[in-house]
C-alpha cells in the first residue's frame, strides 16, 4: 500500500528542507566534477522562475522537488530528492507526479531534466524512464557527456 504524502509549496526556511537540500548538493559533488553539478542551492530555488515543493509524511520530510519555467511551454525538473528514510517508499514518485501535474496545469508541452550517469543516479534514471522520460538532446546550458544525462518528455 502506497503512502499519501502532503505536498506543499515553499518551506525553504524549514531546517529539515535545508538539510536535505545541502545533503543533495554534497552528494552531487561526491559523484560529479564541480562543473557538472547543476543542483540548485536554496537561494536559487527562491527565484521567481522556480517553484519549490516539499512532500511530507505527517511532520516528517519525505521528498523535495522544484519546477523551473524555461518558457511559457517548457519546464525543467530541479532538486528532485527523497529523504534517505523515504527512498523506495514512493516519495520521489509522488513528487514527480505532482511536478508533472503542475507542469500540465501551467500549459507546458515539454519537461526536461538533467541528471547524472554514474551508478548512484541509476534509481533516479529508472524512475524518470518509467514515467515517460527518455534521453534527449542537450538543452539550456547542459551538455550530455560521460557525467551528465539530459532527459525529457512531452506532456
Amino acid at each position: 500500500m502506497s503512502r499519501a504524502y502532503a505536498i506543499r509549496q515553499g518551506a525553504l526556511s524549514d531546517p529539515a528542507v535545508l538539510a536535505l537540500l545541502q545533503a543533495h548538493l554534497d552528494e552531487m559533488h561526491r559523484w560529479s566534477p564541480a562543473c557538472k553539478v547543476h543542483a540548485m542551492p536554496a537561494e536559487r530555488l527562491r527565484a521567481p522562475d522556480v517553484t519549490f515543493y516539499a512532500a511530507w509524511d505527517d511532520e516528517e520530510l519525505a521528498a523535495v522537488g522544484a519546477l523551473k519555467e524555461l518558457s511559457p511551454t517548457r519546464g525543467e525538473l530541479k532538486s528532485m530528492r527523497a529523504a534517505p528514510a523515504y527512498r523506495g517508499k514512493g516519495a520521489g514518485r509522488a513528487m514527480l507526479d505532482h511536478l508533472l501535474a503542475e507542469a500540465r496545469a501551467r500549459g507546458y508541452e515539454w519537461v526536461g531534466l538533467e541528471t547524472g550517469r554514474a551508478e548512484a543516479f541509476a534509481p533516479a534514471v529508472r524512475l524518470y524512464a518509467a514515467n515517460g522520460f527518455a534521453e534527449c538532446e542537450n538543452f539550456g546550458e547542459y551538455v550530455s557527456d560521460d557525467f551528465s544525462l539530459c532527459m525529457a518528455r512531452t506532456l
